[in-house]
C-alpha cells in the first residue's frame, strides 16, 4: 500500500515525464510546487517506489521514469477525466456536422480528427462489413479484355477490383449478367455472396452467357470479402515523432506491424463488453508495441453490433486527454452509425 506522499510523488513523477519525456530527478522533483519535502526524502521516497516496482532507472540517465507497473497503477487509480478544450469539441462536432450519408467516410473522418487532435496514431474499425447487404453491382470496362467490377453496399462501402475477361466475350454479354447479378443478389449479405454465386447463379448463366464459367470465376474472386472489416487509420506516421522511437529497428518493427493490421484487428476488435480498455506496453502482447499503449473505446451500434475507436501511441501518453477524447468521439460515433446502419436495414 502506497503511503499518501508515495502517491503524490509517484503522480508527479508520471505526469512530468509524460509532459517532457526526460527522466526525473529527486533534486528536480524537490523543487515543483506540488512537493513540500526535502530532496533527501523525496530521494528515499524514489528509492522505494523504484523497489516497489513503479518506477524504474534508465541507462542513459540518473533520473527514474515510470515503468509498466507505474502506469498501470497511475491509469487504475489516479487519473482523473481531463476536460475538453472548446477547440477540441468544435472539432469532434465537426466530423457530424457535415451532410454525411455513408459510414466510411463518417469513420475515416473520425479517424483523421482522433490523430490531429492526439497526434498519436488513431485507428477506427466500423459495423461488420460481411453483414452489409449488396445494394448495386457495376462493371466499368477500361481496356480490351479488362474491366473494374464494383460492389456498392446499403452503408455506402464499396468494394472493388480488376479482373480480366475472354476478348471475344460481347460486351452485351457482361451487360447482361450485370443485370441478372443485380436482379437476385440486390439485398444479399457480403458473407452469403460466394454460395450464392455458385450455387444460384451459375445455372442462371450458363443458360443466357457464353463463356459464362470464366465470367463465374473472375466474379467469384470479386466477391471474396476481406476476412475482417477494414480498418481505417489517422496519423500512421506520428509515431515517428515520439522520441522513444527515434531507435529506427524499433520504428521498423511497429511500422511492419501497423501496415499487416492483422495483429492490430484482433488488439481493437469489439469484445462482450461496451467502454474503455487500455493497454500497456507487454501487455499487448506483441514486441512491436512494447514500448506502445494501445486505449480502445469499443462502443455500441444499431442491431447488436459493435465498433472500436483506438489510440496507439507510447506508453509515455497523455492517458487522461486520449481517454476523454475517446469517451467523446464514441458517444457521438455510436449515435452516427446506429443512425445510418438503421436507415440502411429499412431501406
Amino acid at each position: 500500500m502506497l503511503t499518501d506522499r508515495q502517491l503524490l510523488i509517484l503522480q508527479v513523477i508520471i505526469d512530468d515525464f509524460i509532459r517532457s519525456a526526460q527522466p526525473v530527478g529527486s533534486r528536480s522533483l524537490s523543487k515543483k510546487n506540488e512537493i513540500q519535502f526535502s530532496s533527501a526524502t523525496v530521494r528515499n521516497e524514489m528509492s522505494d517506489l523504484e523497489e516497489m516496482g513503479f518506477i524504474e532507472k534508465t541507462h542513459t540517465s540518473s533520473g527514474r521514469v515510470p515503468s509498466e507497473k507505474g502506469y498501470r497503477f497511475y491509469v487504475d487509480h489516479m487519473l482523473s477525466p481531463q476536460a475538453l478544450q472548446q477547440q477540441d469539441i468544435s472539432q469532434i462536432h465537426s466530423i457530424f456536422a457535415e451532410r454525411i450519408y455513408e459510414m466510411e467516410n463518417i469513420v475515416q473522418r473520425s479517424a483523421k480528427i482522433l490523430s490531429e487532435l492526439t497526434n498519436y496514431t488513431s485507428i477506427v474499425l466500423g459495423p461488420n462489413l460481411q453483414e452489409n447487404r449488396v445494394k448495386q453491382i457495376q462493371v466499368v470496362p477500361l481496356t480490351e479484355g479488362t474491366a473494374i467490377a464494383i460492389i456498392v453496399t446499403d452503408t455506402g462501402h464499396v468494394e472493388s477490383r480488376r479482373f480480366s475477361f475472354p476478348k471475344d466475350l460481347k460486351a452485351e454479354d457482361i451487360e447482361h449478367m450485370v443485370r441478372l447479378l443485380n436482379d437476385r443478389l440486390v439485398g444479399t449479405p457480403l458473407m452469403e455472396l460466394h454460395d450464392r454465386l455458385y450455387k444460384e447463379m451459375a445455372i442462371l448463366l450458363k443458360r443466357h452467357i457464353a463463356n459464362y464459367d470464366l465470367m463465374l470465376q473472375a466474379f467469384a474472386e470479386i466477391m471474396n470479402v476481406p476476412v475482417h472489416d477494414k480498418l481505417f487509420f489517422g496519423g500512421k506516421m506520428n509515431m515517428m515523432n515520439q522520441p522513444e522511437f527515434s531507435d529506427i529497428d524499433k520504428l521498423r518493427l511497429l511500422m511492419d506491424m501497423i501496415e499487416r493490421e492483422d495483429n492490430l484487428y484482433n488488439l481493437i476488435r469489439p469484445t462482450d463488453g461496451i467502454g474503455i480498455q487500455v493497454k500497456i506496453g507487454k501487455e499487448n502482447e506483441n514486441v512491436a508495441m512494447e514500448n506502445c499503449s494501445l486505449i480502445t473505446a469499443t462502443f455500441p451500434i444499431a442491431s447488436g453490433q459493435k465498433g472500436s475507436l483506438a489510440i496507439l501511441g507510447p506508453t509515455r501518453m497523455e492517458y487522461s486527454r486520449v481517454i476523454s477524447l475517446l469517451n467523446m468521439l464514441s458517444g457521438d460515433l455510436s449515435k452516427a452509425l446506429s443512425d445510418l446502419y438503421g436507415k440502411s436495414q429499412e431501406s
